[in-house]
C-alpha cells in the first residue's frame, strides 16, 4: 500500500502535471477578468451575465471556443488532481492543527477547480446552463428538504464569511506567501497591489452572495438567491451602487490579472 501511495504522490508531483496544474490558474484569472468586464458593463447600463458560465460563454463564442473550453477544462483538472495530492500527501510535517488547516483549505481549493472543470466540460459538451437558474432551483430543492432552511443558513454564512477572509488575505498580503515573488521591486509593488485590490473585490463579491442565500432562505424566496450575478446586480441597485459595482469590476479585473501571474510565480 506505501508503494502505490508513493507512486501516486511521485505522479502526481510531477513536472508534466505542474506545469498543466499552472495553467489552472491562468484559467481562473481569465474567468475572473472577463466576470470584472461584465460588472464594468453593467455599471454602465449594458447587459450581461457577471458570473462563471456568462464568462465560460465568452469563451466559447470565440473562434477557437471548443479549443478554448477543452484546454481550460484539462488545465483545471490538472490543478484540482494538484490541489488533491497537497490535501492526501502534503504538510505532514507540521503541527497537528495547522496541518489540518492547510490539509482542508487544499481540499476546498480541489473542488473549486474540479467545479470549474465540470462547468467548462458541459459548455465545451455543448450542455452549458445558466448558473443563475441553477442557483436558484438548487436552492429550491434545498429548502424543500429536511433540515434544509438551517442547511441554506448555514451555506450563507459560510460564503459570506468566506469573502470576509478573502478581503482580510488581501489586505494582510498574506497571499504572498504563496507567491516567489519577482526580484524587482517595482514588479513586487504591482504583484502586490494587483493580489490586494483583486482579493478585497472578490471578497466582497463572495460576501454578497452569501448574503443573498441567508435573505432569500429567511424570506423563502429561493429565485432570490442568484449567486455572484444577483449580488453584482443587487449591489448596483443600491445608493452610490453603480460606482460601487464598476470598483467591484476593476477589482475583480486586478483578481483575474494576479491569478494568471500566479500562473507564473505560485509556489507548487
Amino acid at each position: 500500500m506505501k508503494t502505490a501511495a508513493d507512486t501516486a504522490e511521485e505522479i502526481t508531483n510531477s513536472r508534466a502535471l505542474e506545469v498543466v496544474a499552472r495553467a489552472g490558474f491562468a484559467v481562473s484569472g481569465i474567468l475572473h477578468l472577463l466576470i470584472g468586464v461584465v460588472a464594468i458593463r453593467l455599471a454602465m447600463g449594458g447587459e450581461g451575465k457577471a458570473d462563471v458560465s456568462g464568462a465560460v460563454q465568452q469563451l466559447a463564442s470565440q473562434p477557437a471556443g471548443p479549443l478554448l473550453l477543452w484546454t481550460s477544462f484539462a488545465a483545471c483538472v490538472a490543478l484540482a488532481i494538484w490541489q488533491t495530492s497537497d490535501a492526501i500527501f502534503d504538510f505532514e510535517h507540521l503541527p497537528a492543527k495547522k496541518k489540518l488547516a492547510k490539509k482542508l483549505k487544499a481540499a476546498l481549493q480541489a473542488v473549486v477547480y474540479a467545479g470549474l472543470a465540470i462547468t467548462l466540460f458541459s459548455f465545451a459538451n455543448g450542455a452549458g446552463s445558466d448558473q443563475s437558474s441553477s442557483t436558484s432551483d438548487l436552492t429550491a430543492s434545498v429548502l424543500k428538504a429536511p433540515g434544509g432552511y438551517a442547511l441554506l443558513l448555514a451555506i450563507g454564512a459560510a460564503v459570506a464569511i468566506t469573502g470576509i477572509v478573502y478581503a482580510i488575505r488581501g489586505f494582510r498580503q498574506s497571499f504572498a506567501e504563496h507567491l516567489r515573488l519577482p526580484a524587482s521591486q517595482r514588479a513586487r509593488t504591482a504583484v502586490t497591489v494587483l493580489g490586494v485590490v483583486g482579493y478585497a473585490a472578490k471578497g466582497i463579491a463572495l460576501l454578497l452572495v452569501g448574503l443573498l442565500v441567508i435573505i432569500a432562505t429567511v424570506k423563502a424566496h429561493p429565485e432570490e438567491s442568484t449567486g455572484v450575478d444577483g449580488g453584482l446586480k443587487a449591489l448596483r441597485d443600491q445608493p452610490f451602487g453603480v460606482y460601487m459595482l464598476a470598483a467591484v469590476g476593476v477589482g475583480l479585473i486586478c483578481y483575474g490579472i494576479f491569478m494568471m501571474v500566479r500562473a507564473k510565480l505560485a509556489k507548487m
